[in-house]
Formats: C-alpha cells, sequence, structure tokens
C-alpha cells in the first residue's frame, strides 16, 4: 500500500480539522503537516515533500496561488 502524505494549508482551523477528519478515513493516507499562513506552508513543503498539499488560495503572508508558485519554483531548482 502506497502511503499519501499530505500537507494542509489553511487560516481557518475548522477548515484544516475537517480536511483533516475527511483525510483520516482513509488508512493510507496521512496528514503530515499543517500550515496557518503561505510562507509556512511553502518551508513545510520544501522540507517534508509531501504526496499532496492543500492550499487556500486567501491566506495571510502570501496567498496560496504565490506559495504554490514558489513550492515548484525551489522543487524545480533543485532538479536542476
Amino acid at each position: 500500500m502506497t502511503r499519501v502524505s499530505i500537507l494542509i494549508a489553511d487560516d481557518h482551523e475548522v477548515v484544516r480539522r475537517g480536511i483533516a477528519a475527511q483525510v483520516s478515513q482513509r488508512p493510507d493516507w496521512e496528514v503530515v503537516a499543517e500550515a496557518t499562513n503561505g510562507r509556512d506552508a511553502v518551508t513545510l513543503a520544501l522540507r517534508l515533500k509531501p504526496t499532496l498539499i492543500v492550499l487556500d488560495l486567501s491566506m495571510p503572508e502570501l496567498n496560496g496561488l504565490a506559495a504554490a508558485s514558489r513550492i515548484v519554483a525551489a522543487l524545480l531548482r533543485r532538479e536542476s
């Protein structure tokens, strides 16, 4: 069974809890970290390299779209 690691990034705790509750229904899925803003999401994503990242588009400090762009750019630089 392949394990799916998931990072949840949302500034609303109730949303993070709801997503985590859904994820916990799957034995092969695991929430490995949660972030409350885009900057923390980038840091955690680059450190943990989860299989899947769930990003809220409107978060403080760095929105989800900018966070996704930074994550992809950093990973592409590492591959080069």
